[in-house]
């Protein structure tokens, strides 16, 4: 499906410019743009490449000057990167899924499926759940017993929803997603080495065998609307209240969170951020990549947490947090500056040093 310009700024309620009849195929980065792409050279610094492509028309910034890019249209929002969302969107091809009913699917007879729900080949929908209109559930997917997904759900292949997971409206999970799954927690019938290490923290003198007793799941996952779980992202059930995510939450790729864990409205949670079990997470949480949480700890609203933080106590509302163990922000790369500079700080002090000696020595002749 094609698109002018006209119809690309009208549908996304932006200025456009130039020649608005132009047909637009797909999108492009400007050094790869064709005639019949929409070139996203979004700022200045893209802009520069435009001359490697052979772009008509792009999506620019206010006030670029698109003709002495020698382009014949251009689309000019006040924020481009926010108008890409609606522009990709429009753009997005999908997934190729069919419609309707795959005669390989298995859907239990006490499933309740809307009218409109497309469910891929050799999908599986388990005894009492509920599916909302609108949406697809891809190839090779388990929907559990009871599990109930709000309207628009787009469950793309090797998804697989626990029993009794209860999710809201717009839901999406990308492959390999796994919603619902026991909970990781085992109990010794004496207190563990465990135990006992993390109230010393010390040694023990004492390596006697213990026998782990598994302490069974009860408890299942609740999901807002608008959460999007990313490619093999896990999800686990609580132990005996369920684990919870609030509305309009983002789970990247290989993110866990730990049974009984409460994550708030409007998280993003990055690449392989690890959450353990119990852990509180407030309103507005960004956690980059590879951020570990210790559990049962609170994570305060609005709290950032740079690439690779590990947080082991609590991190109150609006903290910037970054290194091992997390710290503020600012305090840290003091620190990591610190750091780099030590090596000529000793440098300095051995000179010194060489030059105390020397002195002793001519005072002692």
């Amino acid at each position: 499906m094609t698109y002018t310009i006209q119809q690309i700024a009208d549908a996304l309620g932006l200025p456009a410019v130039g020649d608005t009849s132009i047909s637009i195929a797909k999108l492009a980065e400007p050094a790869d743009a064709g005639p019949d792409d929409l070139a996203l050279a979004m700022s200045p610094k893209y802009a520069q490449s435009l001359s490697d492509g052979a772009a008509r028309a792009a999506m620019l910034w206010p006030d670029a000057d698109w003709q002495e890019m020698g382009l014949k249209a251009a689309i000019l929002p006040d924020r481009p990167r926010f108008a890409m969302s609606g522009l990709t969107r429009m753009m997005d091809p999908g997934q190729g899924f069919g419609t309707g009913i795959h005669p390989s699917a298995v859907i239990d007879p006490t499933a309740q499926l809307a009218d409109d729900v497309s469910v891929g080949p050799l999908a599986i929908v388990a005894a009492g759940a509920q599916i909302g209109a609108g949406s697809v559930i891809g190839p090779q997917c388990y929907i559990g017993t009871d599990a109930v997904l709000g309207k628009s759900a787009y469950l793309r292949d090797h998804v697989s929803i626990g029993a009794r997971v209860r999710i809201g409206d717009d839901f999406i999970a990308q492959p390999g997603a796994r919603i619902g799954g026991d909970g990781f927690s085992f109990v010794t019938a004496e207190p563990s080495t465990v135990e006992q290490t993390r109230k010393t923290l010390g040694d023990r003198g004492d390596t006697k065998a213990q026998q782990w007793n598994r302490i069974h799941t009860l408890g299942s996952v609740t999901i807002g609307n608008d959460v999007e779980c990313g490619m093999n992202c896990t999800v686990d059930s609580g132990t005996i209240r369920n684990t919870t995510i609030g509305d309009g939450t983002k789970l990247d790729n290989l993110v866990h969170l730990g049974h009984n864990v409460v994550v708030g409205k409007n998280c993003l949670l990055c690449g392989q951020v690890g959450i353990a079990g119990s852990v509180t997470i407030g309103d507005n949480v960004v956690l980059g990549g590879q951020v570990g949480v210790s559990d049962n700890i609170t994570i305060g609203d609005g709290v950032i947490a740079g690439g690779g933080t590990k947080i082991l106590s609590n991190a109150p509302a609006g903290r910037s947090l970054l290194g091992y163990p997390a710290t503020e922000m600012g305090k840290q790369i003091e620190g990591y500056k610190a750091l780099r500079r030590l090596p000529r700080l000793l440098r300095d002090v051995a000179a010194l040093k060489s030059q105390m000696g020397s002195s002793k020595d001519s005072e002692t002749s």
